[in-house]
């Protein structure tokens, strides 16, 4: 019995939903999630676990404010969720990448799903068998096991990798394989549910049959995918130019992909990445940018996800018999993906980084895992089924708290973090006091950009000569702001050069009312310069004194350093 329950008042325990309590849910949801999400991105860990671990709090585990009822009515979310996961996934499956490394993505591939089927599979039989005494349900529940521990979730890894804007020979591999192996697990399932149908006894299971339903299903979401990404595509390029329609028609695109594959019985995941793959890879260059805007629409999207993937583990109906096959399970999938992602790395020589650290973003398991759970459960509803949703859920919950962990650490080593920006991610990133100009801070006391009332024009003229500023900010005798002398003001003084000498920056200098603070970030730096048509403005710290002067070609040349950086960077790692 679940004694956290007990703790909480009835009016808090949604047993059923109507459309105010749904509303009520969904906002506890959200602001509850995210919060988690929050605090453990705080304390460096990937904010999806706090999603998890709320989940778990309120879910079955926990203080059951969602009943199992009300998670099984929500089941949509996850259908919604995978369809967004698997556009955004597709848009990454650049023609150009799989040829290059086409090779290599399919010996990986083929290696990190066999092995762990393999390991899996024979050891989860022989202990089973040694326990119940009775082969056929062992070698029943091996294969079905071993066959869902061949698939990763994507959701998690992806999420992550968004998080970090990782870029790289890592990156690329790691999207290429948690796209495609989830086809992989859906062909040994499909294989291996028909060979234990008929070690169960049961009926109507034969391999013959079970392989035309994974080719009506493989190729159906295929074909629905790439038929919504078409007309998707047709409608944008002729009738639509407004950012807001485009984002709202992409939507729509991706729920009708949705709805139609649980319509059809189909595969969402691969509907929706059929999609995005037609989307970026055959659509006009117009179309390409939804993949921007789809991806700000994501974030409550994954916060309801990941909460119920949290909230679906029940431990209270954990045996020991469950226990010790979910541990088996657990560290065989786990030992199986890492020993074949890296033979699958060593055999297709892939990059040194992959072959490190790719074992590290495989241990992820959540929506296809967890969807052929519960396909055996329905399947094998009198044997084996409850046992296999119950350690598949239980180990989801393992994993999908370890897996994004294991996957910053990989993409952290691998060098590939913070690689995925443009100058406008690292103006929105990036402070005033973080701007150098030939390995020196703009924002220093010492900086030759700062000179005081009294400090002669000649002595300015000669610091102009040797450094790279172009304007000065004056200071007063407290340190604070007294004004501005600009290109402009020491044009003129050179033409009067027979008084230079006589002259102060107090005489030549001119009032600034605008200044900006050392933490204002750059692209709201360059609105100011915009609206006050200034090319330069003085930084005053929060105690009012000066600390320097920041020039807008600065600026520019500073974010065209960092991107060039970056790219340079990301050229080694190839």
């Amino acid at each position: 019995m679940n004694i956290f329950a007990e703790f909480l008042p009835d009016f808090l325990q949604f047993d059923a939903v109507d459309g105010a309590s749904l509303i009520l849910l969904f906002g506890i949801i959200l602001l509850l999630g995210s919060l988690g999400g929050k605090f453990f991105q705080k304390v460096k860990i990937p904010q999806v676990v706090g999603y998890i671990v709320i989940g778990i709090l309120i879910g079955q585990s926990g203080f059951q404010v969602l009943s199992a009822s009300v998670i099984s009515m929500l089941n949509p979310i996850s259908s919604i969720a995978l369809a967004f996961i698997g556009f955004l996934i597709g848009g990454e499956l650049k023609t150009s990448v799989l040829k290059k490394y086409g090779k290599q993505f399919t010996g990986i591939l083929l290696f990190e799903a066999i092995v762990p089927f393999f390991t899996v599979s024979i050891i989860v039989t022989l202990i089973s068998f040694l326990i119940t005494k009775n082969i056929a349900t062992s070698l029943a529940i091996g294969l079905v096991l071993g066959a869902i521990s061949s698939a990763t979730a994507p959701a998690a890894t992806t999420d992550v990798l968004r998080e970090n804007r990782t870029r790289g020979p890592l990156t690329s591999t790691v999207l290429g394989i948690v796209a495609l192996d989830d086809a992989v697990a859906l062909i040994l399932y499909a294989v291996t549910a028909s060979v234990a149908s008929s070690l169960l006894g049961y009926t109507g299971g034969s391999i013959s049959t079970q392989l035309l339903f994974l080719a009506y299903d493989v190729f159906a979401s295929i074909g629905v995918g790439s038929l919504i990404g078409f007309l998707l595509s047709l409608v944008i390029k002729n009738i639509m130019v407004n950012e807001d329609r485009i984002l709202t028609l992409s939507l729509g695109a991706i729920l009708l992909s949705s709805g139609t594959c649980e319509l059809l019985k189909l595969d969402t995941i691969l509907a929706a990445m059929a999609m995005g793959f037609f989307m970026v890879n055959f659509a006009t260059v117009k179309t390409r940018g939804i993949f921007s805007l789809v991806e700000k629409f994501t974030p409550p999207i994954y916060v309801l996800f990941f909460v119920l993937v949290g909230a679906k583990l029940n431990i209270w109906n954990i045996t020991p018999y469950v226990a010790l096959i979910a541990l088996l399970y657990l560290f065989f999938r786990t030992a199986g993906k890492s020993i074949g992602a890296r033979l699958g790395s060593i055999v297709t020589k892939a990059p040194i980084t992959v072959k490190k650290y790719l074992p590290f973003c495989l241990l992820s398991q959540a929506g296809v895992a967890i969807g052929l759970s519960i396909s055996a459960g329905q399947q094998f509803s009198e044997t084996i089924g409850p046992t296999v949703v119950l350690i598949v859920t239980a180990t989801t919950f393992v994993v999908q708290l370890a897996g994004p962990i294991s996957v910053k650490y990989a993409v952290s080593k691998a060098g590939e973090c913070g690689l995925d920006v443009c100058e406008s991610d690292i103006m929105k990133s990036c402070c005033v006091k973080e701007v150098s100009v030939a390995g020196e801070l703009i924002c220093s006391t010492s900086s030759t950009a700062i000179v005081s009332e009294t400090t002669r024009l000649t002595d300015i003229l000669d610091s102009f000569s040797k450094n790279y500023n172009l304007n000065y900010v004056v200071q007063d005798k407290n340190n604070g702001l007294a004004g501005l002398i600009t290109i402009e003001h020491l044009k003129e003084s050179l033409q009067i050069a027979e008084i230079s000498d006589a002259l102060v920056a107090y005489d030549i200098m001119e009032p600034c009312s605008t200044s900006i603070s050392p933490d204002m970030y750059l692209d709201d730096v360059l609105k100011i310069f915009t609206e006050k048509d200034a090319d330069a403005l003085p930084v005053i710290n929060e105690k009012g004194c000066v600390c320097g002067i920041i020039e807008k070609n600065t600026v520019e040349h500073y974010l065209h350093g960092k991107v060039v950086e970056l790219q340079q960077k990301l050229t080694k790692l190839y």
